[in-house]
């Protein structure tokens, strides 16, 4: 009598299991055709780049991730500078839906408010571009960078990637060996670096990347900085000047930005959400990669075959651009609330971050020197 009650209930519980499950499954598929039946989300996005820079090519790349990663959910076409407006004007574009997304850097939008461009432009306060970002992403700088957009009113989510390596002073007709060498020069920059210029001494022009050489073909500029051998040699640098001076604290720490139309955004699939935070870091260390790869090789390039000529920036001039930049932010943080909150933000983070990293990183420079210095060919192994 026990075992018959135990069959029975046992085919019972295992119907009922069955037809649970079978219910399960069919929502389980069910599910991804509901999002298939709304088709594809396509994006236009524009960057801030000529076609030819390495920077659109990083634009394309990170658009591919999307495209790959969401297996065509989720199409982002990439258009370059001007396509649709100026490189200044994508922020305005984006927050106001004429482009779904773009591709640039936060500097760009320092004519908007003035804070946006301690994304990246000065001297990180000894922090380079990746601790930058880690002080974006765990020490307050994500949370502040929202409530800077919120306050201008602009309609985008952003997620500054892509740490850059130190940026050169510039391209000069002669080399640059006092501060007094930079008094009057017609000097093309952007961002918190107008205001350093402009300290020591330059007649400061901002331009966007895809406009520099041609104003210095045209003698509208004297000097200028963009960014990278490889953007500087594809723009044509080389073409218009053999002098490029190395080092500099102006963008010490810059990294790019993806930016959303935040409606846009808000309305994409949770899952689809997930895919583009981790796109964003992917191809943030992705475009690290290939920035080494690619600077390397054109910076070989522009000295053999371009035949130009690199000096490093002097201490002296370098010692003289932190003091003016403490100057600078100084004032902009008495001015600007907002400024003055990320301002603190990043000291706090840079005096521990920068602190480990001084104590803890090994000096590069007596490796470099023993394996490839003068006497490295006696230490080939």
């Amino acid at each position: 009598m026990t075992k018959s009650r135990t069959q029975t209930w046992d085919k019972t519980s295992r119907r009922k299991f069955l037809s649970g499950a079978a219910v399960a499954g069919a929502a389980i598929v069910a599910a991804p055709s509901v999002v298939k039946a709304q088709g594809p989300v396509s994006m236009r996005w524009q960057s801030t780049w000529p076609s030819k820079d390495i920077f659109h090519e990083f634009a394309l790349d990170f658009a591919k991730k999307i495209n790959d990663m969401t297996g065509g959910d989720l199409k982002i076409e990439v258009l370059p500078a001007g396509a649709v407006v100026p490189a200044f004007g994508l922020l305005d574009a984006v927050s106001q839906g004429t482009l779904d997304g773009g591709h640039g850097v936060l500097v760009y939008h320092y004519g908007k408010q003035t804070a946006l461009a301690l994304w990246g432009s000065g001297p990180g306060f000894a922090m380079d571009a990746n601790m930058l970002l880690a002080w974006h992403k765990y020490g307050g700088g994500k949370e502040l960078l929202a409530k800077l957009y919120d306050s201008i009113g602009a309609n985008v989510v952003s997620f500054p990637y892509g740490p850059m390596p130190t940026q050169p002073l510039g391209w000069f007709k002669k080399p640059i060996g006092k501060v007094e060498d930079l008094n009057g020069l017609k000097f093309r920059t952007v961002g918190i670096s107008i205001d350093v210029f402009t300290g020591l001494g330059a007649a400061v022009n901002a331009l966007p990347g895809g406009e520099i050489v041609s104003a210095l073909d045209r003698g509208l500029l004297d000097a200028a900085e963009f960014n990278n051998a490889s953007s500087d040699r594809t723009l044509g640098f080389p073409d218009v000047s053999k002098i490029c001076m190395l080092q500099s604290y102006h963008q010490n720490a810059e990294q790019f930005e993806i930016l959303f139309n935040k409606t846009k955004y808000d309305a994409l699939p949770e899952q689809m959400k997930a895919i583009i935070r981790n796109a964003v870091e992917a191809a943030s260390q992705d475009m690290h990669w290939k920035a080494i790869d690619r600077y390397s090789k054109d910076y070989v390039e522009m000295q053999t075959t371009d035949k130009v000529k690199f000096y490093k920036t002097p201490d002296a001039i370098l010692k003289r651009q932190l003091e003016v930049y403490d100057e600078v932010v100084k004032k902009k943080a008495a001015e600007n609330p907002l400024f003055k909150e990320i301002l603190e933000s990043q000291i706090t983070f840079a005096e521990r971050a920068t602190r480990w990293e001084q104590d803890t990183v090994v000096g590069r420079r007596m490796a470099f020197d023993h394996y490839f210095g003068q006497n490295a060919a006696a230490k080939k192994i």
